[in-house]
């Protein structure tokens, strides 16, 4: 079996992300206010994105590159990736105290606006 990259495996999770957002907007398509009334609830609640008194875990990680893909500047594989490293080294992520942009544990790489951290005001 082939070894598979980090970056690798945050394109892939983008590509999968990408493809529910297709689906997402087939259902918007199909019954307008679907996404604002009952998939937007639903994501935020598999993404975590209220609960801020905790580490972000690799749980969250796929919901909340969807959210990514749903905004309007798309993910940025390049931070997707270094989250993604940070939280396979077993340094989860976690919002800062001061309500300023994502830090990491110490040894992991800093993250930044670009973050899947979405606790924190952009």
């Amino acid at each position: 079996m082939a070894n598979i990259t980090t970056q690798q495996l945050a394109e892939l999770i983008i590509g999968v992300a990408r493809t529910q957002q297709a689906l997402v907007e087939a259902m918007e398509s199909q019954k307008a206010g679907f996404k604002g009334s009952h998939f937007a609830p639903a994501l935020d609640n598999a993404a975590k994105t209220r609960v801020t008194n905790r580490p972000l875990t690799l749980q969250e990680f796929p919901s909340r590159a969807l959210l990514q893909c749903m905004g309007r500047a798309g993910p940025n594989v390049d931070q997707l990736a270094r989250d993604l490293e940070a939280l396979l080294s077993g340094q989860p992520l976690v919002a800062a105290a001061t309500g300023t942009l994502p830090e990491t544990a110490p040894a992991a790489p800093a993250a930044d606006a670009g973050s899947l951290d979405m606790t924190t005001p952009t």
